[in-house]
């Protein structure tokens, strides 16, 4: 969101760019307190999320803050938009772009007579995903009848069911790759019931706006045309950032990042030959047993790769991340480990050979936009569904058992890095790199879009 932000800033729009006051605070504690007032006509503003006070260095409960933020939220950004619309000093608010799972923005924009935006920020086949999910219930796949349904067995078991019909989907989906809130043995699971509705109020908004671009999910994004107002696909974001915002602008500045960036890393990378390194980083949110952590562990060091590793404070479930000194002592010279990173640079990076990740969608870009291949070891909600197509679809990943092996995490680095499959891989994502650069260049597709959803929705008369 704050890529496009940047974009829209960039060819003239005031904006106002609305966190949680949770989210706002954060930003601030991992950015510095002025960090966010740098760039005129670029303004950053917060609402309550309806939650008591957490851990402020911690992702909070993610089904309690989205109940909160539905049921919640709508009032609290009305009194904010009116408040900048009463301020003398900056111009009235003349239209929204909201993110597509806080819907409530599509309510604020109708009640004050604004177009409104929605963007979907990620993956078309994981919204896909979440849109079949009500044919899912109407076949009999969904709820799962029994807690023994919900065990992944890649070879086998409930979730190994080959659906048919699902609409926008690839060819011989499983249930397992749909996203994860299907497994569930109750029709009234929140997660499940939520994302629901959250993609099916996609049909409200003047238009969507899709982090991805045609050569990657044109079929999938034919499927959501079918169903939704205008699609427009402008992706990849990071890629028309790049090029249209100067590096040394303040603009340029404005990050997202709730931890704290440690330096050192680019110039540890250096170091390392081209495609030695493995890049480990599971995201914002993803949580993981300490037993978990440990077998990752020791899959990277008996691998023999050096690699970058980042580990969250709240990585591991109601616990410190602890690993043991033996482990230390295995990687030494040929290991980092850091809390954050500028994952964007360091995937970049020639030393990077494969990027271990959880299959989050922005991260997934960044890959395919540097031409690294992926190993997925996906979490929650649509990552499934991502890693399934990075794997027959796009041939650029592979994926580790959800359980977490050592033995399995050490031959499948080496297979990503030296082996037949990875060499395929990395060729696979090359191709992705330049097809990702091409449609991003100045009057290409990306390019296109963003401006015709300007012109056709943002700048649009107010609604009567």
């Amino acid at each position: 969101m704050l890529k496009l932000a940047k974009l829209l800033h960039a060819r003239g729009f005031q904006i106002t760019f609305v966190n949680t006051e949770f989210n706002h605070r954060r930003l601030l504690h991992s950015r510095g307190p002025d960090a966010l007032d740098r760039v005129p006509g670029f303004r950053f503003d917060a609402i309550p999320d309806g939650l008591p006070p957490s851990d402020a260095d911690a992702t909070q409960d993610i089904p309690a803050l989205c109940y909160s933020t539905m049921t919640t939220c709508l009032p609290h950004l009305l009194a904010l938009l009116a408040r900048v619309d009463a301020d003398a000093g900056s111009p009235p608010v003349t239209c929204l772009v909201v993110d597509a799972v806080m819907s409530f923005g599509f309510d604020a924009a109708r009640q004050i007579g604004v177009p409104v935006a929605a963007l979907w920020t990620a993956s078309a086949c994981g919204f896909m995903g979440y849109r079949n999910y009500r044919n899912l219930i109407d076949w009999g796949l969904v709820p799962f009848k029994s807690a023994a349904d919900l065990q992944d067995n890649v070879g086998g078991g409930h979730l190994a069911t080959v659906v048919t019909g699902a609409r926008g989907m690839c060819d011989g989906v499983q249930l397992r790759d749909f996203p994860n809130f299907i497994r569930t043995t109750d029709r009234a699971d929140f997660m499940f019931n939520f994302l629901m509705r959250e993609s099916e109020r996609l049909s409200l908004p003047d238009g969507v706006i899709v982090n991805t671009f045609e050569d990657l999910e044109g079929a999938t994004l034919d499927a959501m045309r079918a169903i939704l107002p205008t699609v427009y696909p402008v992706g990849p974001l990071l890629l028309r950032e790049r090029l249209e915002i100067p590096a040394s602008s303040p603009l340029a500045g404005l990050g997202s990042n709730l931890w704290k960036e440690e330096e050192g890393l680019l110039e540890w990378l250096a170091g390392r030959a081209p495609r030695s390194v493995v890049y480990v980083n599971y995201g914002s949110i993803t949580v993981m047993t300490n037993s978990q952590l440990l077998e990752f562990a020791w899959g990277l060091a008996n691998s023999g790769y050096p690699f970058v590793w980042n580990i969250r404070p709240d990585l591991v479930k109601g616990d410190s991340a602890v690993l043991p000194p033996e482990f230390a002592s295995a990687v030494e010279g040929r290991a980092l480990l850091t809390t954050w990173c500028p994952q964007e640079a360091v995937i970049q990076h020639e030393a990077v050979g494969v990027f271990l990740t959880h299959s989050g969608w922005n991260s997934t870009l960044e890959s395919l936009c540097a031409g690294v291949p992926m190993l997925s070891w996906p979490f929650f909600a649509e990552q499934q569904t991502n890693c399934r197509y990075k794997r027959t679809e796009w041939g650029v990943g592979m994926e580790i058992g959800g359980e977490v092996r050592r033995d399995e995490v050490t031959v499948v680095l080496k297979e990503a890095m030296d082996g037949e499959k990875g060499r395929e891989m990395r060729r696979r994502a090359e191709e992705w790199k330049e097809k990702a650069v091409k449609v991003t260049l100045p009057g290409g597709p990306a390019e296109t879009n963003l401006e015709r959803v300007i012109h056709e929705v943002l700048l649009s008369q107010k609604k009567g």
